[in-house]
């Protein structure tokens, strides 16, 4: 039997466990203690695509216990149909807002967006599940052809799109109603290092070096510039 002091250096995810538990976690021990003590009490749900390069704890800051997250392709909310199917973020949005009570929900996209680029150019056949997964993107799609300027702004539509998703949850809709939960939808730039939030006053995405708040709203249809309506 090998010697479990021994790790190959190819097997680089051993070695960082094995550094968190040497030197991440005495540094924080007695957060987590705390965490496992007291129960978590994030105030944000931070719903964001899987892509890699968006990582919520550098964007935001924050530590352990203080984010409550759900990723997946794209950073999408199926709507509340009541359907009941097995789906881990009407599940993720429901445990958030009606367990944990958290005070914001953060939809964040981002740019070069693989989800919103596949949903131009079709996924591989045998990628069923995607296939119908990315059809939540339908109607924040431009018709043109992708391009540096229609994806970004396909990303933030589908951003705007998700928020407005989330006021058909009734939980969602209640305490956002009651003054007990902010929505904000962001787009993350990566080459810039950038971060947009959504301003429902402005109507458009304004970069957070510039905004005056986190993001707002919205809880009407949202009208863009050109004055077309972007409905679900």
């Amino acid at each position: 039997m090998s010697d479990p002091a021994v790790v190959t250096a190819a097997d680089d995810l051993l070695l960082r466990l094995r550094h968190f538990r040497s030197d991440y976690f005495p540094r924080h021990q007695q957060r987590f203690q705390d965490l496992v003590a007291e129960g978590q009490h994030p105030k944000t749900l931070f719903i964001g695509c899987s892509d890699s390069r968006l990582v919520p704890y550098l964007l935001t800051g924050a530590g352990p216990g203080e984010l409550f997250i759900v990723r997946n392709v794209g950073a999408l909310i199926p709507p509340y149909d009541q359907s009941h199917g097995l789906h881990g973020t009407m599940a993720a949005i429901e445990f958030a807002v009606l367990s944990l009570h958290v005070e914001r929900i953060v939809v964040c996209g981002h740019s070069h967006c693989g989800a919103i680029r596949t949903a131009y150019e079709g996924a591989p056949a045998e990628a069923v599940a995607l296939t119908a997964w990315l059809k939540l993107i339908d109607e924040a799609l431009l018709p043109v052809q992708p391009c540096a300027e229609s994806m970004r702004r396909t990303e933030q539509r589908a951003v705007v799109l998700q928020l407005e998703r989330l006021m058909g949850y009734p939980m969602v809709r209640r305490e956002v109603e009651a003054g007990a939960l902010t929505l904000h939808g962001w787009h993350y730039v990566i080459e810039d290092g950038e971060v947009h939030v959504f301003d429902a006053q402005q109507g458009d995405f304004i970069a957070a070096s510039l905004a005056s708040n986190s993001g707002t709203g919205p809880y009407a249809p949202y009208v863009e510039h050109d004055g077309q309506i972007l409905v679900d």
